[in-house]
């Protein structure tokens, strides 16, 4: 059994880059382009909204709030929508999708408002179908007072109207009401096989951008400890080597104390003093601290063996590990790369085929640039691409001379002529015009030094 995802976050400023993700303006390279055209909105907009962005502030327009939107306030929320990729593909391949939609289209509009539900799309074009829905966060009731608020005063502030709309995501994605979500959201999916995360799980959602850099600053921890835990070995080794010449030593006192026990012995046997007697006694002591010292060099030896093979299991799974993790790194590179080689491929055909037909595209696109360069606006260049004429003020760049020249009310065009393109000031073509235009600068100039050499003469 799959798992149900429901994910949400909080809109920054006009949320205009999720726009464009959302509404395909700007295709993501994790989506197939010849697939998009299946994907589709879900919520039908007012007849004066066209897109996601005017939609939310559609609603916050006609919500009759009392208050002043902020600067940096939450306008919108945006939710996740979608469950395991098996079960998503399931639900899809059993004809189930539609209903799948309508259901989590109910749960949204049951949970938020349906109102506050301004947009809802259906992403088919990616490996998992997904929705992206979009939620204006209006509620009415009373705030949620800071603690250092409830210390003060009641009689000081007048209580305001629960009844009023107002705009406030902090109510909306409250840690209580997030919990809430998920369980409500995972009864209604419960019929598609799919059920509820685990319940506390400390799981974060994050970005592919930011698990790859993640995924790299790990590789660079692991090598550090790989580092470490081979230094610890060489060190293991080392304190071995030290424990079995120590060992080797006490061998050597065990023998030269057993025969001087039992030279005493003899001695003592001939001679029976209390002194002997005594002595012997303490050579026994010696004797029994001399075993437990053997028992401890002994254990230690086999925990510093057993130490040295965890350690180099250990090294072996984390080398293991990491070659697993930069195969995988690799291959995923490898495969973006052999995506944009695919779709560069494909993009020169359509190019190509599109050059064909229609050959004029490329002095379209020269005539484009070059516009740019002189410095026309993106106000003028389409009018003058459609061949109408324009009266234009102000000044015009040409590199030629690396300057600036100034016109008042000039006519400009760009005619056509043998399949070329071509611009055309004050009935000249733009390099005529700039070379008359400097020419007539570098006579001035001429004038004006010849009038200062003159003057220098006089007496």
């Amino acid at each position: 059994m799959g798992y149900a995802v429901l994910h949400l976050a909080k809109a920054s400023g006009t949320d205009s880059a999720m726009s464009a993700h959302i509404e395909r303006t700007i295709a993501p390279k994790n989506a197939d382009a010849e697939l998009t055209y299946l994907n589709r909105e879900l919520i039908e907009f007012p007849e004066e909204v066209s897109n996601r962005t005017e939609a939310i502030q559609h609603r916050l327009d006609t919500a009759d709030l009392q208050r002043k939107i902020g600067k940096n306030q939450v306008r919108a929320i945006r939710v996740l929508l979608t469950g395991s990729p098996k079960e998503m593909k399931q639900i899809e391949d059993n004809g189930q999708l539609d209903q799948w939609c309508n259901d989590n289209l109910k749960w949204l509009s049951d949970t938020y408002g349906s109102k506050n539900l301004v947009s809802a799309v259906l992403h088919l074009d990616e490996t998992t179908p997904h929705i992206h829905a979009t939620i204006v966060p209006i509620v009415t009731g009373e705030r949620r007072k800071k603690k250092s608020e409830e210390k003060q005063d009641k009689k000081k502030y007048r209580k305001k109207s629960s009844s009023n709309s107002r705009l406030c995501a902090d109510d909306v994605m409250s840690r209580v009401k997030l919990k809430e979500y998920q369980n409500s959201y995972a009864e209604v999916m419960n019929r598609y096989g799919l059920q509820r995360g685990i319940e506390g799980s400390k799981a974060k959602h994050v970005s592919t951008s930011k698990y790859y850099r993640d995924l790299v600053e790990e590789t660079k921890d692991i090598k550090s400890e790989v580092i470490e835990l081979q230094e610890q070995k060489t060190q293991a080794k080392q304190e071995l080597s030290k424990v079995k010449g120590d060992i080797k030593g006490e061998k050597l006192k065990s023998v030269a104390v057993d025969v001087g026990t039992t030279f005493i012995e003899g001695v003592g046997s001939l001679l029976g003093t209390s002194k002997v007697r005594k002595q012997g006694k303490q050579i026994e002591v010696l004797h029994s601290m001399l075993e437990e010292s053997k028992n401890d060099n002994s254990k230690l030896q086999r925990k510093i063996s057993t130490v040295i093979s965890n350690f180099e299991k250990e090294i072996n799974n984390i080398k293991g590990n990491y070659q697993n993790e930069i195969n995988e790194v690799k291959e995923f590179y490898e495969q973006k790369e052999s995506e944009l080689r695919r779709e560069n491929s494909e993009y020169k055909t359509i190019f190509q085929r599109v050059l064909r037909w229609f050959p004029l595209v490329k002095e379209v696109l020269k005539m484009e640039e070059l516009c740019k360069s002189i410095g026309f606006s993106t106000d003028y260049i389409p009018t003058l691409l459609t061949g109408k004429e324009i009266t234009f003020s102000g000044d015009l760049y040409s590199e030629e001379h690396n300057t600036k020249f100034s016109t008042q009310d000039s006519k400009i065009r760009v005619s056509q002529d043998k399949g070329k393109l071509f611009l055309v000031v004050d009935h000249k073509l733009i390099k005529d015009w700039f070379k008359e235009k400097w020419e007539a600068v570098s006579q001035s100039l001429e004038r004006r030094n010849v009038n200062n050499r003159s003057k220098g003469f006089r007496m």
